[in-house]
C-alpha cells in the first residue's frame, strides 16, 4: 500500500487524483494539503508544515510558489516527493537539484506516458529528419485559464528535439518583429489559449514536399492522474536521487 499526501487536494488535479487513488486497491490518501477548506475523507492541512500524518510519498499539483515548501518538508521528513507542479523558477529548480541528493525526488514537466514516449522517440531519431533539411516546430494549445505560455510540456518535447540534434537549435516564441526568412537552426514555439481544451501538442517534421507530425491530445485530466499514481508507486522505496517519468516507463 502506497500512503500519499495529496499537496493541492482540492485543486482540479488533486481531487482526480483523490478520486482515481479512491478506487486502487493499492494507494491510498493519508492526508491532504490546501488553502482551500472542504469536505474530505482524509485529514486536510492549510500548509503542508503542519502536516503530522506518516506517508510514503507525497504528490504535489499546486502552484509554482508553493513548491518550495514541499521540498522542505520531503527533506525533514525524508519522503519522497513527485512535484508536477510547472513553471517553477530557476531558484525552486536549484532546491529541487540539492534536495535529490537527500531525499527521493521526481520531477516531469508531464505525467502523460503518452507525452513522454514520443519525447523518448524525438530524443532517438529527431536527428535523421533534421538532417535531413526537416524544419522543425511545436505548437500547443490549452485551455483560457492556463497562466504559463509556452507549456512546460512544449518546452519538454522541444528539448527532447534538441537533446537528439546535438542542442543545435535556438527556440524561437515570436516572430512578430522580425522580417526575415526563417532560419535552419530554429525551433519554433507555438502557443494557443482558449476554451476548455485539456491540452494538445504538435510537434512537426516540415521537409521539402512532405510533413511529418507527431500529435498529442489530452481527452481528460485522468491521464495525468494515472501517471502521477503510477509516479508515486514507482518513487516510494527509491533512494535518493533526481527521476521523471522516463524512469518509470522503464519499468513498465
Amino acid at each position: 500500500m502506497t500512503k500519499i499526501i495529496m499537496h493541492g487536494c482540492n485543486g482540479k488535479m488533486g481531487r482526480v487524483i483523490c478520486e482515481m487513488v479512491r478506487n486502487d486497491n493499492e494507494a491510498e490518501i493519508a492526508a491532504g494539503v490546501d488553502i482551500s477548506p472542504a469536505n474530505a475523507d482524509f485529514p486536510v492541512f492549510a500548509n503542508i508544515k503542519d502536516c503530522n500524518i506518516e506517508a510514503d510519498v507525497i504528490i504535489d499539483f499546486s502552484t509554482a510558489t508553493a513548491v518550495p515548501d514541499v521540498i522542505e518538508y520531503a527533506v525533514n521528513k525524508n519522503i519522497p516527493a513527485v512535484i508536477c507542479t510547472t513553471a517553477l523558477s530557476d531558484d525552486t529548480n536549484k532546491m529541487l537539484n540539492a534536495a535529490a541528493e537527500k531525499v527521493a525526488i521526481f520531477k516531469s514537466a508531464n505525467m502523460s506516458l503518452g507525452i513522454n514516449l514520443i519525447a523518448a522517440i524525438l530524443k532517438k531519431y529527431s536527428s535523421v529528419l533534421y538532417d535531413a533539411g526537416f524544419d522543425v516546430e511545436i505548437v500547443e494549445r490549452h485551455h483560457n485559464q492556463k497562466i504559463d505560455a509556452p507549456s512546460g510540456t512544449a518546452i519538454l518535447l522541444a528539448d527532447s528535439v534538441n537533446e537528439g540534434v546535438d542542442e543545435s537549435l535556438e527556440y524561437v516564441y515570436d516572430r512578430s518583429q522580425v522580417r526575415q526568412k526563417r532560419d535552419r537552426r530554429e525551433l519554433g514555439i507555438s502557443a494557443v489559449r482558449g476554451g476548455t481544451i485539456v491540452g494538445d501538442h504538435e510537434v512537426i517534421f516540415a521537409g521539402k514536399d512532405e510533413v511529418i507530425e507527431f500529435t498529442h491530445s489530452a481527452h481528460s485530466k485522468e491521464v495525468f492522474a494515472v501517471g502521477a499514481v503510477k509516479a508515486a508507486k514507482f518513487i516510494k522505496d527509491k533512494p535518493a536521487g533526481k527521476y521523471d517519468m522516463q524512469d518509470v516507463m522503464a519499468e513498465i
